[in-house]
């Protein structure tokens, strides 16, 4: 179940309990952070295994660095010279990347704005495989990642209050409290103010009680995510040790 504010979820839940006797627990919602890097890195992804017969042998030297396309996960390209990996190994370790970006190496957030590039590598006449090249890919992502200093990115939002102009100063108040930047203030007919603003989106959580309070309920908002920034140490962090906290 979702709803519009706490109020609505509380009314939900009290209702499944009087009435079905079900009680259910609530959570905050969990916010859609993307991981990217911020530097370029080359590492070696090498996956060696014997095991009696055929073993399994793959290896790998790639490039990461920023794709400067924030909209598309990554970007794959290949410049190996001398066929030190076979062409046909080069859609194995593309596969590799593309698992790797659905959960970054970070907080397990989706991957965006990456250009992977494959340089160099060796392989087996007899052990390597599909397999063993992704399987190396998948090796020198999440080393090549947390080697080009990566960050969290966190979607902001575009807010649009209405509310009575007695009570724009508070409202203003608690926006910049909620790491806000209003960017246009419109008196408009009525005796109300036209607020706009640019605020993340973690920081909207409770809104709706809050602006309802300060208000005495005659403010209204809507908002829509309009675009990713990167996320404040102290929040990044918090993020990291959440989702490493997390049973699922």
């Amino acid at each position: 179940l979702y709803g519009i504010g706490d109020r609505q979820i509380e009314v939900m839940a009290s209702k499944l309990k009087n009435k079905y006797k079900v009680e259910i627990e609530l959570h905050k919602p969990r916010i859609a952070f993307r991981e990217t890097i911020r530097s370029k890195s080359q590492v070696q992804g090498k996956h060696k295994k014997q095991s009696g017969g055929h073993g399994q042998y793959g290896d790998v030297i790639m490039e990461f660095e920023p794709s400067g396309d924030l909209s598309t996960a990554y970007e794959f390209a290949e410049r190996v010279v001398g066929g030190a990996v076979p062409k046909n190994y080069f859609p194995a370790v593309e596969k590799g990347i593309q698992e790797c970006v659905k959960a970054g190496p970070m907080a397990g957030y989706p991957v965006v704005g990456i250009k992977c590039t494959l340089i160099d590598g060796s392989y087996h006449p007899v052990d390597s495989s599909e397999m063993a090249f992704k399987t190396a890919s998948v090796l020198a992502f999440k080393k090549g990642f947390m080697e080009a200093d990566p960050v969290l990115l966190e979607p902001i939002a575009d807010l649009k209050v209405t509310c009575p102009d007695e009570n724009s100063g508070d409202v203003m108040g608690d926006l910049n409290k909620r790491r806000g930047r209003v960017s246009n203030m419109t008196a408009i007919e009525g005796g109300k103010q036209f607020i706009e603003a640019e605020v993340p989106v973690l920081e909207l959580y409770g809104y709706s009680t809050a602006l309802r309070q300060i208000t005495g309920g005659s403010g209204e908002f809507e908002y829509v995510v309009s675009k990713y920034e990167q996320a404040p140490g102290d929040v990044q962090a918090k993020q990291i040790e959440e989702n490493a906290n997390r049973d699922d």
